[in-house]
């Protein structure tokens, strides 16, 4: 059932934004009145420094929007803070060059260097009280879980991750009786439904919903190319309208120009590390520097796909195509520091130059892979509707050993919910990811059984 106090979550998460807005904004304007309103050449009247502290708000507002650093909740207190720390540096990076234009030369920096310094402790100890406070407001739900098979393990898994946030208490199998079920249901704050039959997945959402019971439901393919659909009425009914067909030919033509516009630029910034990466596969092992492999793209297209080798010379001649780990003994010591910090991908912006890739999309994958999986999985194909990515939307949300059924999911988001900001979100996010690379699902595993063991220790 909802509580009153769910009522009144997203007004604490909205208050606790605002006056994060507002103090790192009185942040700026004291730098700006105390160290810059008076050295540029022609200082400017009341609201003129007004205006500029609004634009410093601004610039706040977006790149905390855009990195999740306003998600109090809903993201992990750690990742949170990553959010928020990467949006404030890039905020006070581009305020500097901002306050250097106004002034027409760069201005002393130093000022700017302590504001972002004393923002950097500020957010810290402002995430762990306010994580701290909502957590103490909101506790973690009571949830119950209703399955079908085995697979549900790994969602339970991934959920008990999170025990800030959710507590499941109960699982029931979709064999039950379903009086059984609706009553189970009712005890709890919330279910969670996967992997059970669609007809029997509509009733008890519709039981969900009548009763007022929060639900969280595993989609299935066909549930992400429906929420892409467009509203439509025939008359007095409505109807859901799925194209089918990817983009249309304004989005590729926007996406294209901005493909070359942003690999042209990418290639000038990245040549620097490029080609100290360079230099260090070739010193390690005498070695290629470059690795082509074949890789498909938009309608099953092959191409060559370009990499800073990370593997010993012929790594795949005993093994055949296989994917990489962690700890993949064929992966250099060069490789694996290019890898962590996704600098091995940085000549594939030639192929985006060149047209086979996109900055960002699903990665592109290898056609003796996309053949297995496919007799496993028959949609997986449907992620060629678009070009491959440098990066995607299954990069930035996923860890990097997320299954290939959830990152075909995210493709799936990505392709039926395109458009250019979502696009330039996910640019954004993979700074973020390559600064804090995300713990992998094995990782957070291990994580949680040592949780658990030291809780037992305690108990004892």
């Amino acid at each position: 059932m909802v509580s009153k106090r769910d009522r009144y979550k997203r007004l604490i998460s909205i208050s606790s934004a605002a006056v994060l807005v507002v103090i790192l904004a009185a942040g700026f304007g004291y730098v700006w009145y105390e160290y810059y309103s008076t050295a540029i050449a022609l200082p400017y009247y009341r609201r003129g420094n007004w205006v500029l502290i609004g634009i410093y708000a601004l610039l706040v507002w977006l790149f905390f929007k855009v990195y999740g650093g306003f998600k109090l909740g809903y993201l992990k207190k750690t990742d949170m803070l990553y959010s928020q720390l990467i949006s404030i540096a890039a905020v006070d990076f581009v305020s500097y060059f901002l306050i250097s234009l106004i002034g027409r030369h760069f201005m002393n920096v130093t000022p700017m260097l302590l504001l972002t310094l004393a923002d950097l402790v500020f957010i810290t100890a402002w995430t762990l009280i306010m994580g701290r406070v909502y957590f103490m407001i909101y506790p973690p739900r009571k949830l119950i879980i209703l399955y079908g098979s085995h697979q549900a393990a790994s969602l339970v898994l991934k959920m008990s991750q999170r025990v800030d946030k959710y507590m499941i208490c109960e699982s029931v199998s979709i064999t039950e009786p379903g009086d059984k079920i609706r009553e189970l249901i009712l005890k709890y704050e919330g279910v969670i439904i996967c992997d059970i039959p669609a007809e029997l997945r509509n009733d008890y959402l519709k039981f969900c919903y009548e009763k007022s019971v929060r639900a969280y439901i595993a989609p299935k393919i066909s549930d992400i190319i429906i929420r892409g659909a467009d509203d439509i009425r025939l008359f007095d009914t409505p109807l859901l309208l799925c194209r089918n067909y990817g983009l249309d030919v304004e989005q590729r033509t926007l996406k294209r120009a901005f493909d070359i516009v942003f690999s042209l630029f990418a290639l000038i910034i990245a040549s620097p590390f490029m080609l100290i990466a360079a230099l260090a596969i070739k010193l390690h092992d005498g070695g290629p520097v470059m690795y082509k492999q074949k890789r498909l793209t938009i309608d099953g297209r092959e191409f060559d796909v370009l990499k800073f080798r990370s593997m010993v010379v012929d790594a795949e001649k005993l093994s055949g195509p296989v994917l990489a780990s962690d700890d993949d003994p064929r992966i250099t010591p060069i490789g694996r520091f290019l890898r962590k910090v996704r600098l091995d991908e940085l000549p594939q912006l030639l192929n985006i130059l060149k047209g086979d890739m996109s900055v960002v999309g699903p990665r592109p994958e290898r056609p003796e892979l996309t053949e297995k999986y496919k007799e496993e999985m028959p949609e997986f194909e449907f992620r060629l509707k678009v070009k491959a990515g440098l990066t995607g939307y299954a990069q930035v949300t996923g860890a990097y050993d997320t299954v290939p059924y959830d990152k075909l999911k995210m493709d799936l988001m990505y392709i039926e919910n395109y458009s250019f900001r979502m696009d330039m979100q996910i640019i954004l996010m993979t700074i973020k990811t390559m600064l804090f690379p995300p713990k992998t699902n094995s990782e957070a595993s291990e994580g949680l059984i040592v949780q658990e063991s030291r809780r037992k220790e305690d108990n004892k």
